[in-house]
């Protein structure tokens, strides 16, 4: 995945199809049905002391989703504020706008901000839905709101790498794109030939939904 100034050129367009939105939403899909035959459709607060398998698959479904939001927003905000080249994030050398694995700081900060914004729509609902009785003896929810940053700024970074070690990228050296294909006639950049984008979404959405749950205790929900 990308963080950089401008919309990449590539050889395929990008559009919204049926198993973009799967890559995307499925693990929180598939979290939010464990959550609903375990727990049940109870809200409960985040608390990791009396409620760990709620607090778990909570978190896990807010990890799912910040990743996917925190990646397109630093993708999406990024191409619009950053100046510049974005950089490979696993030799930090500059690369071309549209390749896998580069990012800019403002795309990061961008994904920070986008796992704030999910982070923060789980807090209200933890305040409207939940009984007072289980807030009141639960951390304070406001750390629900940092998670969700972290959740953001993990997936993309967790994209990134991926992206850049797994996901191919060379530069056509007649037409100048950058494609996802290796073939004559183009100029190699990073990365393999193993994973395509949503695959690298999937992957990136999965590796986050387990290791926020973690996060989330460590910072004492």
């Amino acid at each position: 995945k990308y963080k950089q100034e401008m919309k990449p050129v590539r050889d395929s367009e990008r559009q919204r199809n049926w198993l973009q939105v799967l890559c995307n939403g499925g693990m929180a899909f598939e979290l939010s049905l464990l959550y609903l035959l375990d727990i049940g459709s109870s809200d409960l607060p985040v608390d990791f002391r009396h409620q760990y398998r709620a607090s778990w698959l909570g978190m896990a479904v807010l990890g799912a989703i910040s990743c996917c939001n925190g990646d397109t927003w630093a993708s999406e905000l990024g191409s619009v504020l950053a100046k510049g080249d974005p950089f490979l994030i696993t030799t930090f050398q500059k690369v071309p706008r549209g390749t896998n694995g580069g990012v800019t700081p403002v795309g990061l900060l961008s994904s920070v901000f986008g796992g704030l914004v999910i982070g923060f729509a789980y807090f209200v609902g933890i305040m409207m839905s939940a009984a007072s009785m289980d807030r009141e003896i639960a951390p304070n929810q406001l750390l629900v709101i940092l998670v969700g940053g972290l959740g953001g700024l993990l997936g993309s970074l967790l994209d990134s790498l991926i992206g850049a070690s797994l996901q191919f990228s060379g530069k056509d050296a007649k037409t100048g794109k950058i494609v996802e294909v290796a073939r004559e006639g183009v100029i190699p950049i990073s990365g393999k030939m193993v994973l395509d984008n949503h695959s690298v979404n999937l992957v990136s959405s999965i590796l986050t939904a387990l290791l926020l749950p973690k996060i989330a205790l460590a910072v004492g929900l």
